[in-house]
């Protein structure tokens, strides 16, 4: 069984409490024998897979097979040309370049309000990108927007592969198809 599930922002990608007080998946998800296929932070939001399939959790999860996620990300000001040509390239985090990427700028997506809404500044404008990786190292995009000079304010993974959020709201899940 797989489940697709829109992640809320501050829960936790886990299913056992750290003792933090913070909301895990277990307070969402009522399916016995299902695990994450891979990781959202707890200050970021959107899709995550879920399988109880062990190989299937595995090839989601492990970087060598480079399955592309597709983030909406909400950043500091307006990025340049260069930015958004250096994020397509690839940027130097942690001492090594991540793979090239696809990025550009949209207009602003519809989306639920976060809770708590990102914190506002009068004279620093922001911006939105789509950016796909097809890799998934920790807090990844996070420190590619801020190696360019745009630090994200909002980040909310849209899709995995072929399978996106699209009909869901944060907090709920539904069954997919089996990958």
């Amino acid at each position: 069984m797989t489940i697709r599930f829109y992640k809320p922002f501050g829960v936790l990608c886990q299913f056992s409490d750290d003792g933090s007080g913070k909301p895990t998946l277990k307070d969402f998800i009522d399916v016995p024998g299902v695990y994450p296929a891979g990781r959202l932070d707890h200050d970021s939001e959107g899709l995550l897979l879920l399988t109880d399939d062990g190989a299937l959790q595995q090839r989601l999860s492990n970087p060598r097979f480079e399955h592309s996620k597709t983030y909406w990300v909400q950043v500091e000001r307006v990025p340049s040309a260069e930015a958004l040509r250096q994020l397509r390239q690839g940027v130097v985090i942690q001492g090594q370049r991540t793979l090239t990427a696809q990025a550009r700028l949209i207009e602003e997506p519809h989306l639920p309000p976060r809770d708590p809404p990102i914190r506002f500044r009068k004279n620093v404008p922001t911006a939105w990108l789509e950016l796909t990786i097809r890799e998934g190292r920790n807090r990844q995009v996070r420190r590619m927007t801020a190696a360019v000079g745009h630090p994200t304010l909002r980040l909310v993974r849209v899709a995995i592969g072929d399978i996106g959020i699209a009909g869901l709201t944060p907090g709920t899940w539904e069954r997919v198809r089996d990958l």
